[in-house]
């Protein structure tokens, strides 16, 4: 857990938009040729079952990441049976996702987690259940020291 102050804003910047996809090769090869987009880190995470890309967006430290399910009862695999192919999440950049759940649990808001969960490039993550949300599955993301 990190020493910083949480902001009364919560969040720090916008992180990653999440957007499920089938084939991740093909995704990589579709946002660099397309919109110019360059391969920032890749990864699979098991613990989820999904194999990751993210996509740095211009000179910003926003990317989009990509995700493609590694399991067909992966949550990215149900979701795409269920929606197909798009936006699966909104991702917010804090300073500590232990605090910033705790105020967001006494502010009456369901998290999918009772602790962080390991994400992206060694980051701590927690979900807030999208129906607390106005129907958007928020990410909360601390990214690992140095990044």
């Amino acid at each position: 857990m990190t020493s910083l102050e949480i902001p009364d804003h919560l969040f720090t910047a916008i992180d990653h938009v999440g957007v499920a996809v089938a084939d991740l090769d093909e995704a990589i090869v579709f946002y660099e040729t397309t919109f110019g987009m360059r391969l920032a880190h890749r990864e699979v995470n098991e613990e989820q079952g999904v194999a990751e890309a993210m996509m740095a967006v211009g000179d910003s430290d926003s990317c989009i990441q990509l995700l493609a399910p590694r399991s067909p009862d992966s949550t990215i695999a149900k979701f795409l049976d269920r929606n197909g192919p798009g936006m699966q999440q909104l991702a917010y950049r804090v300073t500590d996702v232990e605090k910033v759940s705790a105020i967001l649990r006494e502010r009456g808001v369901r998290l999918l987690y009772d602790a962080p969960r390991h994400g992206t490039a060694d980051s701590r993550v927690n979900f807030v259940h999208p129906k607390d949300a106005g129907g958007v599955l928020v990410e909360l993301v601390e990214p690992a020291a140095g990044h």
